[in-house]
């Protein structure tokens, strides 16, 4: 099942059918660890919606509401080997072969709720950085006693200059306004996504594709409960967290992102989340 987030409020998606739901706090509706069975009950009370060109579904928001974004690094071989490539010259690259090694994850802080970027929203690229890329990941979404009960597409908008100038400037090249795109949907699930689930990455410059990237998440070294096992042991979300997992696909070191590319991640069955580069 999905749940959009719209101006108009919150929408489930069942079986090709639409439903809006009485309860309009998306906080509330969602920190429900049997979150799939409470949406399934859900749809024997409420009225089927239909949408047309007269009548189209409303404005699709990004699907997050006082919950912090976070996210985890070096958890593909690939991240681990580029990581390590662009940090090289300033000293920092066996931090991240111990970090993909070691039993504790890199988790670092990426936005607050009222800076992330939804669906068709822009994302950005920093004034002061000379080479960006976005990250595709999936994320999760776990409820405040830290139950994971959804999945959402990431774009984890990222300096790498800056990063691999300095691994202590990861804050600054990973955290700042329009870093951090969610949507289109949080997909509930009533079994996990399986190994075989692809991460697709298109970026379309000036209506031609510049680059095309794909990884399935049998690729990743370590599972989205680990991940969140380490996320909630010291730290506390009354409205629940989502966690990006971190991305396997990186574009060559002669690969940047420009202002007006056009980035489409789709995971299915979640769909596709597609932003503009500001």
């Amino acid at each position: 099942m999905k749940l959009y987030k719209t101006e108009n409020g919150i929408l489930l998606e069942n079986e090709d059918i639409f439903y809006r739901l009485h309860e309009t706090d998306w906080d509330v509706v969602v920190n429900r660890n049997n979150l799939y069975e409470w949406l399934e009950d859900q749809t024997n009370s409420l009225i089927a919606l239909t949408f047309t060109d007269d009548i189209p579904m409303p404005e699709v928001l990004a699907p997050i509401g006082s919950q912090e974004v976070w996210a985890s690094g070096v958890t593909y071989f690939k991240s681990r080997t580029a990581r390590m490539e662009e940090s090289e010259k300033a000293g920092g690259g066996s931090f991240y072969d111990r970090v993909y090694e070691a039993e504790r994850p890199e988790l670092f802080f990426k936005s607050t709720a009222w800076r992330v970027v939804g669906h068709h929203g822009t994302v950005r690229i920093r004034k002061d950085s000379t080479w960006d890329v976005p990250e595709p990941e999936l994320t999760l979404f776990a409820t405040s006693e830290g139950a994971l009960v959804g999945y959402t597409i990431g774009n984890d908008m990222s300096s790498r200059s800056i990063e691999g100038e300095n691994p202590l400037y990861l804050p600054q090249a990973k955290s700042y306004t329009g870093s951090a795109a969610l949507g289109p949907c949080l997909y509930v699930f009533k079994e996990p996504l399986g190994a075989d689930t692809l991460i697709d990455l298109s970026i379309v410059r000036g209506g031609e594709e510049v680059f095309n990237g794909q990884v399935t998440l049998s690729q990743m070294k370590r599972k989205p409960e680990e991940l969140l096992h380490f996320l909630y042991r010291e730290m506390s979300f009354p409205h629940g967290a989502y966690l990006m997992t971190g991305t396997g696909i990186v574009p060559s070191s002669d690969f940047t992102l420009q202002a007006g590319d056009v980035v489409h991640i789709t995971i299915e069955p979640i769909g596709t989340l597609t932003n503009t580069v500001g």
